[in-house]
């Protein structure tokens, strides 16, 4: 009696297909906004998606070994300095800047490293303050050094990068700002818009103006981020009152 044929599996002979990659739920600096007579975007309300914020955040440097803080300060390499918004008119000299790797933790959960470009009278003083940023576990999405194309770029009131150093005036000025100097840092900077009259810097943060509703990466008065540039003799923009700048911490108080 012959023996019947065996059963071929179609799934050995046809090639697996894999499934295409989840489109990103908001693509941060995608839709610039119309401008305003100031040269500001306009201001929009907040997209939905964003209203609660918990973006992922993309690696650009190795996380660190074992969910521990790490934390490091060196001399600018020349590929950072020249990515940076750092030019020779600028009211620091490249050798008083210093370069921070420091690890956070996102919004997503996990633990990343970030890098920072700030002034070396502060350096030191800033390590220890993300230190106990990552002890308390307050998330940060992004935390990268400003490129030049982002100080002429339309805006789109969707940024949220943590960051000090950058090369611009005071905003809505002629002045140097403390970040120039790299002796301030914005820190969330969706998550602590800026306000001045019926400014709202990013354009689309408006929702985190309601600083009763707490969220993730918003900064409060007495809370672990307050406390810990406090202690290294900082101030906080949240305690101005005209302009109002949540996300700001700085040494010489502007």
């Amino acid at each position: 009696m012959a023996s019947a044929p065996a059963e071929t599996s179609s799934a050995a002979t046809t090639p697996p297909t894999s499934a295409p990659p989840p489109a990103p739920v908001w693509q941060v600096g995608a839709k610039p906004l119309p401008l305003r007579r100031d040269g500001f975007g306009q201001i929009l309300p907040t997209p939905p998606v964003l209203v609660n914020r918990s973006l992922p955040t993309t690696d650009l440097l190795p996380p660190p070994a074992g969910n521990r803080f790490s934390g490091s300060v060196n001399p600018v390499p020349a590929e950072v300095l020249a990515r940076s918004t750092w030019q020779a008119g600028c009211p620091v000299a490249a050798g008083e800047l210093r370069y921070l790797t420091l690890s956070f933790w996102g919004f997503d959960g996990h633990a990343h490293t970030g890098e920072m470009l700030v002034n070396a009278s502060v350096a030191n003083a800033v390590v220890t303050v993300f230190g106990r940023l990552f002890a308390a576990k307050f998330p940060i999405e992004e935390m990268r050094v400003t490129a030049p194309a982002e100080l002429t770029a339309p805006p789109t009131g969707d940024g949220n990068n943590t960051t000090a150093f950058v090369c611009r005036p005071a905003r809505g000025r002629t002045n140097w700002s403390a970040h120039a100097y790299g002796l301030a840092i914005d820190v969330d900077p969706f998550c602590n818009p800026y306000t001045k009259g019926d400014l709202v810097l990013p354009e689309l943060a408006s929702a985190y103006l309601d600083r009763g509703n707490r969220r993730p990466g918003m900064i409060t008065a007495g809370d672990p981020a307050v406390a810990a540039f406090s202690a290294i003799g900082w101030t906080w923009g949240g305690t101005w009152t005209t302009p109002k700048d949540r996300m700001h911490f700085s040494a010489n108080g502007r």
